[in-house]
């Protein structure tokens, strides 16, 4: 069957067994966004608060992106987001569910489904988040470091822009560093907002 419509893409996506994540998680998390968004936004894979709300990046690092694209000048709701892995991988710890790295079996499982959506939207840039992203949406394993902030020609003719993830910056204890590294975020962000505004 072929999926013509996001609908199509949630449902079929609602009903994969292609990877063992589907036993664990509380259900997929689809991508999100407008049909025709010109900046799609990749992440690793939903976190806690995705897996019981069923939608991309409403937890902790969903409120970093948020801001940051809003200081890069880019209008939340207009950018499609979703992640190169759509169940929640963890590890239970007592009451909590620590997020696990998803390996590269799981990424190429569902990889199909991010295919699929990039073709669905069609979005001028792809903006991969991390590591587990960059390697999705690419095709093969990059170190962000020598990539980060450059728009990339991808094979397939599409652009992605690499740049770290927000729960990256989350993570970082030290102050001075972690404002450092958000500010890096926001300007990564903004050579999408300034490409786009030069197309329109």
């Amino acid at each position: 069957m072929a999926i013509k419509s996001l609908t199509g893409l949630r449902s079929a996506e609602e009903n994969c067994t292609r990877c063992p994540l589907y036993k664990h998680a509380t259900q997929v998390v689809p991508g999100e966004g407008p049909t025709r968004a010109r900046i799609m936004v990749v992440g690793e894979q939903p976190g806690d608060q995705e897996d019981r709300q069923g939608k991309p990046f409403v937890g902790p690092a969903g409120g970093v992106l948020a801001k940051a694209l809003a200081q890069a000048g880019i209008e939340r709701k207009a950018v499609f987001v979703t992640n190169a892995v759509k169940h929640f991988k963890f590890e239970p710890r007592g009451k909590r569910r620590l997020h696990k790295r998803p390996n590269a079996y799981e990424i190429d499982r569902c990889h199909v489904w991010l295919e699929l959506e990039r073709m669905l939207v069609r979005p001028d840039i792809v903006v991969a988040l991390g590591a587990t992203a960059v390697r999705s949406v690419s095709g093969r394993p990059l170190a962000i470091n020598k990539i980060r902030g450059r728009l990339i020609t991808l094979p397939d003719g599409g652009r992605m822009l690499a740049t770290i993830h927000p729960s990256y910056i989350l993570r970082i204890e030290d102050d001075a560093d972690k404002r450092k590294q958000y500010r890096q975020f926001v300007a990564d962000l903004r050579v999408c907002a300034k490409i786009l505004a030069k197309a329109a």
